[in-house]
């Protein structure tokens, strides 16, 4: 016969990770902005960068290779929200882009009411990294071997 003891000690990762219904809702999430981020945000970065740039106003001169570095990462950071490894990372990543972002609209474009939009994606970015957390401890612990 076996007893449950009330004091085992579980794993902190455990813990760390959500259930099952808040983890099909991040997965969704996940692959939607993912898919976003890859197709509308970054894509048009890398594909049709002269003509972003020439439509941008003039207040909003970002310098071309500025432009495809922002592509780069928009897209790895999608790819990355949609591998359960990197999950986490690719999160924190896109909410720091985020928030630039948001600087960028409120600041240098004086269109303040634009950065709504990302610092939204911000916070739904901090929330991902902050429920996936528990792969950023297995992908140092993977690494650490």
């Amino acid at each position: 016969m076996t007893t449950a003891n009330p004091t085992a000690d579980f794993s902190d990762d455990a813990n760390n990770r959500p259930g099952k219904i808040r983890n099909r809702a991040l997965w969704t999430l996940q692959i939607l902005l993912g898919l976003f981020f890859i197709i509308a945000s970054g894509g048009p970065k890398l594909v049709i960068p002269n003509t972003l740039t020439d439509n941008a106003p003039e207040n909003l001169t970002i310098p071309f290779g500025l432009l495809i570095f922002i592509g780069v990462v928009e897209v790895a950071g999608g790819i990355g929200l949609m591998v359960p490894r990197l999950s986490a990372l690719a999160a924190a990543g896109l909410s720091v882009l985020t928030v630039l972002a948001a600087g960028t609209q409120a600041f240098i474009a004086d269109k303040p009411l634009m950065a709504i939009f990302p610092l939204v994606l911000a916070a739904i970015f901090a929330w991902i990294a902050y429920e996936r957390r528990a792969t950023i401890t297995d992908l140092r612990a993977s690494l650490s071997r």
